[in-house]
């Protein structure tokens, strides 16, 4: 079924059964046992509205069929995770955002680590209620395969930053829409009251912008909610999945809206405010850490179909705060 997913939003019943080479009644009893544990669902073929990029509707006829849901997504996810000995056990739910549930668990050796689950589709894209040709062939998207492509992208940044000293988690795995990382022992710094040194941590905030300015890179979403605290008052970026390059068509806002974020919280929350603060037009790149990324398994043709998704549901809320 997941393979049918890949250019059906519906797989029938008669594509499961070729892909699986399994008789379509014993197919069929698999699958009536499968819903009932809600890892599949069947939809019958139904009319759809489909929201195009010019805010336009038009109506559009679904085949009878079935799909996977988010619960068999999980399965299958933690199943090859298992299987590769990455993880031993998951534990309880420590976080939980627009775009992903975080859990914590550990290996067979029971060493802690973080089970990072992307949820793309659920809160901040539901307005998007259907999911168009992004895929160039693909005939649909859904929202599994671009929770997978999120999952890529935080993984392939989280490997290539690490791997140049940024203080973020060690990441170890990944497995569709599943990330597997270190546990950073910490506070999320939206929960931080007070701190010893102030200016301190603002300057090792900036000074983080700045340098993945210097290796092509842009944060994206570089707040309160998505950065740690240590114990001793070190931070550690914790969520990736909007990083973009230098390069984009929108660096420069990215990046002055990176540092306004950083600047708004300490004047809210510490009554700090500095005159010093990184300009996008002083930032000069010395390395490529973004060619290296796209090298690395996060392709240029993934990051489109991606940052193409994101576009279309921002200007869908666009169109529904206008009322």
């Amino acid at each position: 079924m997941e393979m049918g997913m890949r250019n059906h939003e519906l797989v029938p019943l008669e594509l499961i059964a070729s892909i699986s080479k399994i008789h379509r009644g014993a197919v069929s009893c698999s699958l009536i046992n499968l819903a009932k544990h809600g890892t599949v669902a069947h939809e019958r073929g139904k009319r759809c509205k489909l929201t195009l990029l010019c805010c336009e509707e038009i109506c559009r006829i679904l085949d009878d069929g079935y799909r996977l849901t988010t619960l068999g997504y999980d399965i299958l996810a933690l199943k090859d995770l298992c299987s590769r000995e990455v993880v031993g056990a998951v534990g309880n739910q420590i976080g939980v955002g627009k775009e992903s549930d975080v859990f914590v668990g550990g290996d067979p050796k029971l060493n802690d680590l973080v089970l990072k689950f992307h949820r793309l589709g659920r809160i901040s894209f539901r307005k998007l209620k259907e999911k168009r040709d992004y895929c160039k062939k693909r005939k649909s998207c859904s929202w599994l395969y671009l929770s997978s492509l999120a999952a890529a992208k935080e993984f392939a940044f989280l490997k290539a930053l690490h791997d140049h000293n940024f203080p973020l988690p060690r990441p170890i795995d990944r497995c569709r829409h599943v990330v597997v990382m270190d546990l950073i022992n910490g506070t999320t710094l939206c929960h931080v009251q007070k701190l010893n040194d102030v200016e301190g941590l603002y300057e090792k905030l900036m000074n983080i912008i700045v340098r993945l300015a210097r290796y092509g890179l842009i944060h994206g979403d570089f707040n309160e909610f998505n950065i740690m605290l240590t114990e001793e008052e070190e931070p550690v970026l914790i969520d990736l999945p909007q990083m973009v390059s230098m390069d984009h068509t929108n660096a420069q806002f990215y990046f002055e809206r990176d540092v306004n974020c950083v600047r708004t919280f300490f004047r809210r929350r510490f009554n700090y405010e500095s005159e010093l603060y990184p300009n996008f037009d002083a930032m000069t790149r010395k390395y490529n850490l973004d060619v290296e990324v796209s090298a690395s398994g996060f392709t240029p043709r993934m990051s489109k179909v991606y940052e193409k998704v994101l576009f279309q549901s921002y200007l869908i809320l666009l169109k529904n705060s206008c009322y």
